[in-house]
């Protein structure tokens, strides 16, 4: 295989100049960080000497391996021995978002000059291809590890980190009180002047196709994934309190906090609910819709961030669940005695309404004949008082089958 010979001579050429290759790195890292900025270069240089040789050899080992195991099967992503413990070192002086953004940087930098190697070795982009989705796997699996390493702002030493993630907790819950002990944190932590976009973000559903670095392992804790994310893509717009410390927490496993503005881009690594930006005292208001927009964008399968205005009648349909329950006794409940036969006839609508009320794609769908799909959607309209071809009873059908999905089953 040529990349067997190729890549080997391209870390080698790496390796031959691997200080002007770690001067590039702890430019950037000075450059895009300021706490970075902040450190004498004596103490950063030996750290990013040790990660650009790792990477280096971690890149050939799995060059190596691409021609014995298919596309990230069976591959680890193995961290040096004590790295964990020097990490949750450097973290007592830098913020773990920072020290994981160090990480993206870093690898971009690397990536850049092997490629630029590559491509002098007239190298093609099959062979690029899954060393690059595997670079990145082992970054998405090294932030993760990070950050539970420093248990998110809980590490020992940091009770003012675990105060602050309780205190955004607080503001966005419609929790905290500003008459008690507290009330000075929040001034520090979020001014009663300033406005803030709060935010509700989870990684995305993961496909099977996903590579497994990219899904929790057993035991993991989506919400530490969710926040590790979220803290690497939405880093340029986290709102931070006077000591620059991203204003950040999880509900329910979900990463949650404040923003300064939205953000750019398509977030395509992150499915985000925002609310519009408020003062201190309207934060909980926007949090809720921050929350309904997320809750509808993740029924309809939607990734980046919207607001709860932008996905219009989803939303409105976790926004109010009264109406949703009075159009599934309407429209869904006459199902219910029919057991199997009416559960048969709900799935029947739901597939006609999810093909665009195109007979035969949701026959397709069915795996059914178009005449037997016709037969039900029938019976469906005889026993709901339902006609499928007036639209105003189409959108009650379709809302109370959006309500039993977002919301479930009524108690």
């Amino acid at each position: 295989m040529e990349s067997s010979t190729t890549v080997p001579e391209a870390v080698a050429a790496l390796h031959a100049r691997i200080g002007a290759l770690t001067d590039e790195v702890i430019d950037a890292l000075r450059g895009q960080l300021p706490s970075y900025a902040a450190l004498p270069v004596d103490r950063i240089r030996p750290r990013v000497a040790v990660a650009v040789r790792n990477g280096l050899a971690l890149v050939q080992r799995w060059a190596g391996e691409e021609h014995r195991s298919p596309r990230g099967g069976g591959r680890s992503y193995v961290l040096p021995a004590g790295h964990l413990d020097e990490v949750a070192a450097l973290a007592r002086t830098l913020p773990v978002e920072d020290i994981i953004s160090a990480y993206r940087i870093g690898s971009d930098v690397v990536w850049r000059r092997f490629g630029e190697e590559m491509a002098a070795r007239n190298a093609t982009a099959e062979e690029l291809l899954p060393i690059a989705e595997t670079l990145r796997a082992w970054a998405n699996a090294t932030t993760l590890r990070i950050v539970r390493s420093c248990h998110l702002g809980a590490r020992r030493g940091a009770p003012t980190d675990r105060r602050r993630a309780a205190l955004v907790r607080a503001l966005l819950l419609g929790e905290a009180r500003w008459d008690d002990p507290d009330g000075g944190e929040a001034d520090a932590a979020c001014d009663r002047s300033t406005l803030r976009l709060p935010f509700r973000a989870r990684l995305p559903v993961a496909g099977p196709e996903d590579a497994p670095a990219s899904r929790p392992g057993p035991g993991a804790d989506p919400g530490d994934e969710a926040l590790a994310r979220a803290l690497d893509l939405l880093r340029p717009w986290l709102a931070r309190d006077a000591a620059g410390r991203p204003l950040v927490t999880t509900v329910d496993g979900d990463a949650a906090g404040l923003l300064v503005g939205r953000p750019g881009g398509l977030c395509r690594g992150l499915l985000v609910g925002l609310g519009a930006p408020a003062a201190r005292s309207a934060l909980a208001t926007e949090f809720t819709r921050a929350t309904h927009a997320l809750r509808a964008a993740a029924d309809s399968g939607l990734v980046g961030a919207f607001t709860r205005e932008e996905l219009g009648l989803r939303a409105t349909v976790v926004a109010m669940p009264a109406v949703g329950d009075q159009l599934v006794r309407l429209r869904l409940e006459p199902l219910a005695e029919r057991g199997e036969d009416g559960a048969q006839l709900e799935e029947a609508a739901a597939a006609y309404l999810r093909q665009g009320m195109r007979l035969e794609a949701a026959a397709r769908s069915l795996y059914v004949h178009p005449n037997t799909l016709r037969n039900r959607l029938r019976r469906f309209e005889e026993l709901t008082g339902t006609n499928l071809r007036d639209p105003a009873d189409l959108a009650e059908v379709w809302w109370a089958l959006a309500h039993r999905r977002i919301h479930g089953p009524a108690e």
